[in-house]
């Protein structure tokens, strides 16, 4: 991966672990991110924006886009169908860093196209704080939030895909430590490593005559 290109970064997480949350406040921290809008087809919610959170769509349009080879990546989760768009990688050639909000389905097929993307996973302190805070969102029926809850352990139990597993039990440490990772990665030799062989280069150039 070349310096100048931008860091891809995925962040999943079982529902109700806060990705949404932290990725928000990621990018309020460093400037030059973009946020890569993925297509749905559930439904939107009251505080949600077409074009913001998702790309709403219906599940005909969306299986035409699949037929059409539009997404990178894509997966049924929860009965309702995410996917990423090709077009979003390639508008973020000039940001810092691209953000993908995906799950577990998502993140292998994203590192199965860029290899070179970081993965954080986001944790809930404990199974009982999670089920809590599925329960405060007070959107959904009982019948979703136990649905919700069981998928959650399904999904933790990918944790060893992931580069980097970050415990949410306090959000601005949280939100510290992934700000830190974002950092951290950036600084990867591999993606500094142009930059070391322009400086070497130009030690090996000649050096001006003496006039």
């Amino acid at each position: 991966m070349s310096s100048e290109s931008p860091l891809l970064i995925i962040i999943s997480s079982p529902s109700g672990a806060g990705k949404t949350t932290l990725t928000t406040r990621l990018r309020e921290r460093i400037p030059g991110l973009k946020f890569s809008v993925s297509h749905t087809t559930r439904q939107k919610r009251p505080n949600e924006e077409d074009g913001r959170e998702y790309h709403f769509v219906s599940r005909e349009t969306f299986e035409r886009l699949i037929q059409l080879e539009e997404f990178s990546e894509w997966a049924e989760v929860h009965g309702n169908l995410y996917g990423t768009s090709r077009r979003e990688v390639e508008s973020a050639k000039q940001c810092r860093g691209l953000i993908f909000d995906i799950d577990q389905q998502g993140a292998r097929q994203i590192k199965s196209v860029h290899p070179d993307a970081v993965s954080v996973f986001i944790l809930p302190p404990s199974m009982g704080v999670l089920e809590q805070r599925l329960r405060g969102r007070a959107t959904e029926d009982e019948a979703t939030v136990q649905r919700r809850f069981r998928v959650a352990r399904a999904e933790i139990e990918h944790y060893g895909f992931f580069d980097y597993l970050l415990v949410n039990e306090d959000l601005e440490d949280a939100t510290l430590n992934l700000v830190g990772i974002f950092r951290a990665e950036e600084c990867r030799r591999s993606r500094k490593a142009r930059r070391a062989e322009a400086l070497l280069a130009e030690s090996r150039a000649p050096a001006p005559k003496a006039g």
